[in-house]
């Protein structure tokens, strides 16, 4: 049974180990560098045309993963050797600061006390109408309304508001009252 063309096929190798483990490691870190040139756009706001290009780009490094292996065993090394990098990368920039810096990047700040930084924009390749709608599922009108708008190097925006927000003034209120009722309740404890 084991000397079936079925179990060959599906489980021995064409190629060593040790090149699929090589290739895995080489495509990781030329897509991490590749993402990072490119930009932080890139993860913030998947557009049709960047959705086919991510799509696009993880069949085009398949082959260069795997090579000229189609076995069950020459994917799962793959995927083993994939999700290994990515521990290992992940780990060692949790204990370096200046390496994640240098990896990730820093936050690009696209409004400042409500004026637009068209350069930092065209740097991430934002349009206007694209932060407009970012502002806007924040909750604001406009962009006079955000004291500050960041685009974080994981791709997610920080927005800040001049004013505090509806939901951040009844959270004070609410707040407020509370320490007004511990009070009252310390009184009342302390009378009997």
């Amino acid at each position: 049974m084991f000397h079936s063309p079925i179990f060959e096929h599906m489980f021995l190798l064409p190629l060593p180990i040790a090149e699929k483990l090589l290739r895995t490691v080489i495509i990781y870190l030329v897509l991490v560098v590749l993402l990072r040139i490119f930009g932080k756009r890139e993860l913030a706001q998947l557009n049709p045309f960047d959705l086919v290009v991510l799509l696009s780009l993880s069949n085009t490094v398949q082959n260069a993963i795997i090579g000229d292996d189609n076995s069950v065993s020459g994917g799962v090394i793959g995927a083993i050797g994939l999700l290994a990098i990515n521990w290992l990368v992940v780990r060692f920039l949790f204990r370096s600061k200046r390496l994640t810096r240098l990896v990730e990047g820093r936050a690009t700040i696209l409004i400042r006390n409500g004026q637009l930084d068209v350069k930092a924009m065209e740097r991430e390749s934002l349009n206007r109408e694209e932060l407009l709608n970012v502002v806007h599922r924040q909750g604001f009108e406009n962009f006079h309304q955000v004291r500050r708008c960041e685009l974080e190097p994981n791709g997610t925006f920080y927005v800040e508001a001049f004013e505090p927000s509806a939901a951040d003034k009844n959270h004070a209120e609410v707040l407020v009252r509370l320490d007004a009722l511990q009070a009252e309740v310390a009184a009342l404890r302390s009378a009997k």
